[in-house]
């Protein structure tokens, strides 16, 4: 049973005939592939975005996608994205992890593990494609499965991924609440106003929380809460391009980014960070448009090739 079947949480990926994309590509710019990457525990959906032939081919990108609807609600900046970043050079490889999306499995059912798993196939996927490391481009919680990914890696390889973040979730415990904090209003809206357990207590009681149609078990709960935006100790550090979004008219870094900037920075990653005024794409379904943060991402890559020439 894929992930479509169990909710409307399925991908805008599809074309309404259901084969092959429903994004058009500009002139010059090749269709993004889609295909079916197989697991041991069913196929994993998955887009590859190859640059023309006319461009130099630059380091692939990987990206990981945020939790839940968050998938849903960030597509059209992140395909936006992806075209962009074929178009100057970059191959781009965009998975649905189990349960999500247009690959196999439900919601329920996925682990912190299993997301891990996919990411290092697609990772390995990619490298061998392109031989060459990629950026892990990782939205919202997708940074923290990037920093799963990193410390997973085995510390004798020649070449480590380095790191693209957007608007990174800065712990999983976070993510948690505010998924949680869904469940509470819902609760709060209905006419009933039952008394079973608040969305906010049932995890820990391991009970399975329904919210907004996603059915979140404990132990992807429990997983989650554990996961956190560090650098891994076994990486020798790298290159990291972290880039936050704000409403405000003249953009600024927090005081828990910049504390999180030092502490990379101390383990030996040079980072690159950004503040950019563009809407919080990932919180509604629209047509949302993000140019500055689309550009500032284009520029960061740029000239890190640049420096690394």
């Amino acid at each position: 049973m894929s992930a479509a079947q169990g909710r409307s949480q399925a991908s805008s990926h599809r074309s309404p005939q259901g084969e092959g994309t429903s994004v058009s590509a500009p002139h010059g710019q090749r269709v993004p592939e889609a295909f079916f990457l197989a697991t041991d525990n069913g196929s994993r959906y998955c887009l590859y975005h190859r640059p023309s032939d006319e461009r130099p081919v630059r380091r692939p990108v990987l990206y990981l996608h945020p939790f839940a609807e968050e998938l849903n609600t960030t597509r059209r900046v992140v395909a936006r994205q992806a075209r962009a970043l074929a178009a100057s050079g970059h191959p781009v490889l965009q998975i649905d992890l189990y349960g999500c999306g247009d690959s196999e499995g439900v919601f329920a059912d996925a682990t912190w593990a299993t997301w891990l798993s996919d990411a290092r196939l697609a990772c390995d996927w990619l490298t061998q494609r392109n031989d060459r490391a990629p950026w892990l481009w990782g939205c919202r919680s997708g940074a923290l499965l990037s920093c799963a990914l990193m410390a997973s890696l085995p510390a004798s390889l020649a070449h480590t991924p380095d790191l693209l973040w957007w608007q990174p979730v800065h712990s999983g415990a976070i993510q948690l609440q505010q998924f949680l904090r869904l469940g509470l209003a819902q609760q709060w809206t209905r006419s009933d106003r039952s008394s079973e357990p608040a969305a906010s207590q049932r995890p820990n009681a391991g009970a399975p929380v329904e919210i907004a149609g996603y059915s979140l078990s404990q132990p992807l709960a429990k997983d989650l809460t554990s996961a956190r935006l560090a650098p891994s100790a076994r990486s020798p550090g790298g290159k990291l391009i972290w880039v936050d979004v704000t409403q405000q008219a003249n953009p600024v870094p927090s005081s828990r980014a910049l504390e999180l900037k030092r502490t990379w920075e101390a383990a030996g990653w040079d980072v690159a960070h950004s503040t950019v005024k563009a809407p919080a794409f990932w919180q509604t379904v629209g047509l949302e448009e993000a140019p500055e943060l689309m550009q500032v991402t284009l520029d960061a890559l740029a000239a890190s090739e640049t420096d690394a020439a």
